[in-house]
């Protein structure tokens, strides 16, 4: 008999795992429940340190549960972490590379054996169901091993040119990838582990020294993240965790003369304002940015109906609809549009909400108060249009569920065409369902937008082929039932945007990432003969 395929943990095969996962999930949960309510420093040069203030950082499952108490870092705590990285940097970009790669993919180990501590961390502090909160953690390894992976792969990114054609003289020319200095990595809440870990993994791998400053409604998990790069042994200053609010902390770091690069992931908005105050600098410094999506579905009339069902509902609702990637429109051919309608709505009412450390939950809560109330104009503003909620539609305010954030899976039909939510990004279990004549039309809605994320297709595979061609984003998938928008892992599916979803066209834990975080350098050496 075939030897059985050991179990490998990613988005797309996280549905059926084997058993042990959820008995360790569970051990990790209580001893995390344990010790909730600790003060955390952040890491600055090697040490802890404490801001003047703090702030709770409470979960959304519950709000009056205080998961951890913060600092609240200030422009000084930006300027230390800066210049601490700023220190450290000739010493680790001196490193050979091959040392830099051991220490690194040594973190990433530690990663591996903390994943259940993740995971229980990540659905406590994000509200992650615990398939998606372990998938986070496992990607954010993933992720800085493929970075790794890169560099040694192609012997550090250093090559030997051609020779200039000198009459008695003997030329050398080498290109050499060099890192920046020191990084900025401005993480969201949706991803904590993965979109800090794998920025940050580049950044180191490719020699630069680094500053973390993470959302403020998710520190707890880069901390984690922080803790397992100082297990792993990395000098002191080559990486540095602070915490604290965007608008102070984080523009302080942005607006420091000493940064050489940020990579940020976030919304739009926020997004295009670091990228316009970073401009701001003495000269142009890298800003890699990904910044959400507007996902388009197509279904086809030749399509396999409960594919793309399920591959909508899990993409549509997965992590309540709080991912870039999250499938938001869907455009359905009219002859099928009805029995693909149907099979989604029966999928979406079998959808358990509720405490997602919960084996059965599928939906926890969205993150904040602020998300909360947005659901609730965005069913107003739908309502208000004439638009039928075909199932959702509601916040969920019964028996425990009174204490956080939750929100009911909505979908939506007969919106209009040229209303504004079919392109603003909503961020939120709200999906938008619409009949069209062909799939010419479907892909004119599907690419009129500004954002060029992901995309998903069912149907057959000539029409699969004509999907590829035309569609208008940085990751598409056709035919998938694992997710119609959703499930990029690195190394499979490299994850980046078009247009208004990305800066640099280069996708992460793919064959050109690494290399964002370098710029080249010839050399040239002339000998006489």
């Amino acid at each position: 008999m075939p030897k059985e395929t050991p179990f490998k943990l990613t988005y797309a095969t996280m549905f059926n795992p084997p058993e042990e996962l959820h008995t360790r999930y569970e051990e990790a949960l209580t001893r995390v429940k344990a010790n909730l309510g600790q003060e955390y420093s952040m890491f600055i040069n090697g040490e802890e340190r404490k801001a003047s203030e703090q702030f709770e950082d409470r979960s959304p499952i519950n709000t009056e549960m205080i998961l951890g108490r913060f600092q609240k870092g200030n422009a000084q705590n930006a300027d230390a972490a800066v210049t601490a990285a700023k220190h450290a940097f000739p010493a680790w970009s001196a490193l050979p590379w091959q040392e830099r790669l051991t220490l690194l993919r040594k973190a990433a180990g530690i990663i591996d054996e903390r994943i259940f501590e993740f995971g229980a961390v990540i659905t406590l502090e994000v509200g992650k169901n615990r398939m998606e909160a372990l998938g986070d953690a496992a990607e954010a390894a993933d992720l800085i091993r493929y970075a790794c992976d890169q560099i040694e792969a192609n012997d550090g990114f250093i090559r030997q040119m051609g020779s200039d054609p000198l009459q008695g003289y003997k030329a050398t020319n080498y290109s050499v990838l060099r890192p920046y200095g020191v990084w900025l990595i401005i993480s969201p809440f949706n991803f904590p582990a993965a979109l800090t870990g794998g920025p940050a993994g580049a950044a180191l791998a490719a020699g630069n020294t680094i500053v973390i400053k993470p959302a403020s409604d998710t520190p707890w998990t880069s901390r984690l993240l922080a803790e397992c790069f100082r297990d792993a042994g990395l000098p002191a200053g080559v990486f540095n965790f602070v915490t604290g609010p965007g608008s102070t902390l984080g523009q302080a770091l942005i607006d420091h003369p000493d940064v050489d690069g940020v990579t940020f992931t976030g919304s739009f908005d926020v997004g295009m304002g670091i990228f316009r105050s970073f401009a701001k600098g003495p000269y142009v410094r890298p800003t890699i940015l990904e910044l959400g999506g507007k996902n388009p579905a197509i279904v086809s009339a030749n399509a396999d109906v409960e594919d793309a069902a399920v591959g909508i509902v899990r993409s549509a609702f997965g992590l309540q609809g709080q991912k870039c990637s999250a499938c938001s429109r869907v455009y359905i051919e009219k002859q099928i549009y009805q029995k693909v309608l149907t099979r989604v709505l029966e999928l979406t009412n079998k959808l358990k909400i509720g405490d997602p450390t919960d084996r059965s939950v599928y939906l926890g809560p969205v993150i904040n108060k602020s998300s909360y109330q947005d659901y609730q104009k965005f069913i107003d503003e739908i309502r208000n249009a004439d638009a039928r909620l075909l199932v959702g539609g509601k916040v969920l305010t019964n028996g425990d569920l009174a204490h956080g954030y939750f929100c009911a899976p909505t979908i939506a039909v007969d919106l209009p065409l040229d209303h504004p939510l079919w392109k603003q990004e909503m961020f939120l279990p709200i999906t938008t369902v619409t009949p069209v004549d062909n799939l010419e039309e479907a892909m004119a809605h599907a690419v009129g937008v500004n954002y060029g994320l992901t995309a998903g297709f069912y149907g057959s595979l000539e029409e699969a082929k004509w999907f590829f061609e035309h569609t208008q984003a940085g990751v598409n998938y056709a035919n998938r039932p694992q997710g119609a928008t959703t499930g990029a892992w690195p190394g499979f599916q490299p994850f980046g945007g078009w247009k208004g979803s990305g800066s640099s066209g280069k996708n992460a834990g793919g064959l050109y990432y690494v290399q964002l975080y370098m710029h080249e350098q010839i050399q040239t050496l002339i000998q006489k003969a």
